[in-house]
């Protein structure tokens, strides 16, 4: 995924999913101030989640579930109060669950 994406100011929504996309996420997709939806799913993408899509304040769907990603899931994103759906599951995460995901009171399914 190209850091380049993250010029993208007036970008509302990503849609990868069920590719073979490699690589990592980039830490200025954080710049994006309008997504709403990111769906990057079933995909064969690692490293670390980072921690600047804490700064996507109207995102509601985050969908990287199916990768190789690695590391802790970032307690910034529970400054993320739109969030409604949050899926991570199939990945290689370690740690705890962030008690900040407990701050998310529109969420329905995690």
């Amino acid at each position: 995924i190209p850091s380049e994406l993250g010029n993208l100011l007036e970008l509302t929504s990503i849609s990868f999913s069920n590719n073979k996309l490699t690589g990592s996420i980039p830490s200025k997709l954080g710049n994006c101030i309008k997504m709403m939806e990111i769906d990057l799913s079933t995909n064969k993408l690692n490293g670390a989640v980072p921690r600047e899509l804490g700064n996507l304040m109207q995102l509601t769907t985050l969908y990287l579930y199916n990768n190789k990603f690695t590391g802790t899931i970032p307690s910034d994103l529970g400054k993320v109060t739109q969030l409604t759906d949050l899926n991570m599951s199939n990945n290689q995460l370690n740690g705890s669950i962030p008690s900040e995901l407990g701050q998310l009171g529109k969420m329905i399914s995690l």
